[in-house]
């Protein structure tokens, strides 16, 4: 069963992609397959450095992962398998956990946080790495309001320290807030590919007018 169809797409540098579509549109997989997590069955993905798959990229998912040990810990031990020595890990997992506002619990265990401190701890995992880009699955899709916001303003912070976003999120305020292109997706497809102005105000097909005024239940239908 064919979950992405089609898709034909160039990601450039500098700017925050924004991968939007309702849920089971292929937002996940699409991003899986940027990231190299899973191949294609047909096409691929190429990269203007000509790799493969470059290494500094990283990725965090909308339930991160939490290994059982301290927040310190969890953010170290990315920096560990990427061959960084240990009084460099310790020093840039202090300083990234002080970035995202965790420092004073950089002790505690990981798995007893509440879900807004374990996915701020997965993005200072990921940033620490110091990536030239970030897949970000959903990120605040199980937050309540105030974690979404501090999860927001630490994305935000990333890319303004140089690192490209490609985020997923079927979240309209969200995508407006941060996004400055979108590549809007449904039923396997991109639909639409423009930047965020021009997609929340010149809409060009019935499938995205439909799905920012709320309202996909005749999708099966609608003429593109």
């Amino acid at each position: 069963q064919p979950i992405l169809r089609g898709i034909s797409a160039v990601i450039g540098r500098g700017s925050r992609t924004l991968i939007l579509g309702a849920n089971g549109a292929g937002k996940s997989m699409l991003l899986r397959v940027l990231h190299g997590l899973v191949a294609p069955t047909s096409g691929g993905v190429r990269w203007a450095s000509g790799a493969t798959r470059p290494a500094q990229q990283a990725m965090v998912f909308q339930r991160p992962v939490m290994l059982r040990r301290s927040v310190l810990a969890n953010v170290a031990y990315g920096l560990k398998l990427a061959g960084v020595g240990a009084d460099e890990r310790a020093r840039r997992a202090r300083e990234v956990l002080e970035r995202v506002e965790l420092r004073a619990i950089a002790a505690r265990s990981a798995r007893v946080l509440s879900g807004g401190e374990q996915q701020r701890v997965a993005l200072a995992r990921a940033w620490a790495l110091a990536p030239s880009i970030l897949f970000l699955d959903e990120p605040t899709a199980s937050l309540d309001p105030t974690a979404a916001r501090n999860v927001e303003a630490i994305v935000q912070a990333i890319h303004d320290a140089g690192t490209k976003i490609v985020m997923t999120t079927h979240n309209l305020a969200l995508a407006r807030r941060l996004a400055d292109e979108i590549l809007f997706l449904h039923d396997g497809r991109i639909v639409e590919s423009a930047a965020a102005g021009d997609f929340f105000t010149r809409r060009r097909t019935a499938l995205a007018r439909a799905f920012i005024e709320g309202d996909l239940s005749w999708n099966s239908s609608a003429s593109c």
